[in-house]
């Protein structure tokens, strides 16, 4: 299996449009190329976000609070089939519908690894029950929450650096349907 550093991300320019490809590794190198990404939030039916917090051996932003799954397209693969692939590799869940509901750019510098993340991030949400069962990569993942909406914006605005930074712009991009009641919850 090739080194998750190693794997090819598509170069994208300002309007999302293909310019090339780059490793993970160098696309997240100092200055950091702009490059396809996807963050998935999955919700359940009261409308809490399933958070993970990203493993400590991750390169970039270790140890924060991140959405459910992140990752990157490879080259010419369709973001959604990607994303699909990717949340069954880190959580562990089968034959999620997942609906993309928008585009978020950033950039960001992890202050311990000095990686950039430069992202063209396309936003999929997806259902589940909250009883759902996990079933986490440990390399990738060191544990899951379910938080309502409002608990996750008042965590970004007391503790940002418990959270990755381009949470608050994925869950800018979410839809105004997404309920924002509930109380946070360890997920199975």
């Amino acid at each position: 299996m090739t080194p998750r550093e190693a794997l090819l991300v598509e170069l994208v320019g300002a309007d999302g449009e293909p310019r090339g490809a780059a490793t993970v590794a160098d696309a997240h190198t100092q200055p950091g190329d702009l490059h396809r990404a996807f963050s998935v939030v999955l919700v359940d039916p009261a409308g809490r976000l399933l958070l993970q917090r990203r493993a400590r051996t991750k390169t970039r932003f270790a140890g924060r609070w991140a959405n459910s799954c992140c990752g990157h397209p490879a080259p010419g693969v369709a973001v959604t089939e990607a994303a699909t692939v990717r949340v069954r590799e880190e959580l562990g869940i089968d034959a999620i519908d997942l609906r993309d509901v928008g585009v978020y750019v950033y950039r960001a510098i992890d202050p311990a690894s000095d990686r950039v993340e430069h992202e063209y991030d396309h936003v999929l949400v997806g259902s589940l029950s909250s009883d759902a069962r996990f079933e986490p990569d440990p390399a990738e993942v060191d544990a899951l929450r379910w938080s309502a909406v409002t608990d996750v914006r008042e965590g970004l605005a007391t503790a940002p650096d418990a959270y990755v930074p381009w949470l608050s712009g994925v869950i800018s991009t979410l839809p105004d349907n997404i309920a924002v009641t509930g109380s946070d919850g360890a997920a199975s």
